[in-house]
Formats: structure tokens, C-alpha cells, sequence
């Protein structure tokens, strides 16, 4: 749209929703989904396909994500209060496609794996990796992909997703 002769657009946004338990994780999918005009499959990291996805009728995938997957769910190492940031590791389980390539991108992340600051992250990174079994990737994610390197022109979801949702998880 333009306002007064300048060029808008909707950006896209991160929205978080909290549910008691990972139990409740498809049904705050659902409703994310259809609030939000998505379609009901995705896929998502195996360590999540265990959900009870059908009973909230999201046909999901345990699996990592081609580019024509539109909706991605995955987990994340750990969360970073202080920037809002998802630490994301690569590994056969945790593919990096998932949260990557698809349009959207649905991140579950457990309250018990919410850290204060990035030195916090690497500290926890070390802990339970150890020095010598460091991932091959780590990522950072703290909203919708955009950038602006092209003749200042703003880009949405030119090197990830338009559409980030957290979802806390209290236990």
C-alpha cells in the first residue's frame, strides 16, 4: 500500500503462544495454522513426530523440509531471553531445513531451555556437547528472514521464513 507516496508493506512479524504441556503443542499448531489461513500439513524434526498431530487434523511429516514444504516445526536447543533468540543446532535429527526453507516456521521450545543471555547459550553448548563434539552448525533465529542489500529494497523471506511462532511449553 503507500501512504503520503511511500512504499509500504506488511512485515512479517514473530507471535508466541504458551501451553501447559507438549501434549498441547498440535492443538496451538491448529490454531495458529487456521488463524492464520495456512494449510494443515507440515513437517517437522522426528523428536516431535510422537505428537498426537491427526487428532488435530495437521497431516505432518517427520522429515527434513524440500522447497515446497510450506510449514516447518521443530524444536530448538535452547531459547535467549535477553534477544528473543532460537539457538538452532544441525544434526541428522535436527535438520536445518525445517526451520529454514519453509514459509513458515513453528518453533516448540520447552520454558526449562530458556537461558538469560548468548553467553548463557555457548555455556550450554559446551555443558552438554562438550569441546570436541561441537555441532557442524549453529543457528540463530530471531524472526522472519528480510534484508534490504539490494539497492536498499526490503526483501521478505529471502533467506528463511516470512512467519516465525513460538510456542513455550511450561513442562
Amino acid at each position: 500500500s503507500t501512504v503520503t507516496g511511500v512504499q509500504t508493506c506488511a512485515l512479517p512479524i514473530s507471535t508466541v503462544e504458551r501451553v501447559a504441556r507438549s501434549a498441547d503443542v498440535p492443538q496451538a499448531v491448529a490454531r495458529y495454522l487456521k488463524d492464520n489461513a495456512l494449510p494443515k500439513q507440515a513437517v517437522c524434526w522426528p523428536e516431535l513426530q510422537a505428537l498426537d498431530w491427526a487428532a488435530s487434523g495437521i497431516a505432518v511429516e517427520a522429515r527434513a523440509a524440500r522447497g515446497d514444504d510450506l510449514v516447518g516445526i521443530t524444536g530448538v536447543f535452547c531459547a535467549i531471553a535477553e534477544t528473543g533468540t532460537l539457538m538452532m543446532l544441525s544434526g541428522a535429527a535436527t535438520p536445518g531445513a525445517t526451520s529454514l526453507l519453509p514459509e513458515t516456521h513453528i518453533a516448540v521450545v520447552p520454558e526449562s531451555r530458556i537461558v538469560r543471555s548468548m553467553e548463557d547459550a555457548w555455556a550450554l553448548l559446551r555443558a552438554e556437547c562438550g569441546e570436541t563434539s561441537m555441532p557442524r552448525t549453529v543457528n540463530f533465529i530471531s524472526g522472519p528472514s528480510r534484508t534490504a542489500d539490494i539497492e536498499q529494497t526490503l526483501v521478505l523471506g529471502a533467506h528463511g521464513p516470512y512467519r516465525v511462532h513460538v510456542i513455550l511449553v511450561q513442562s
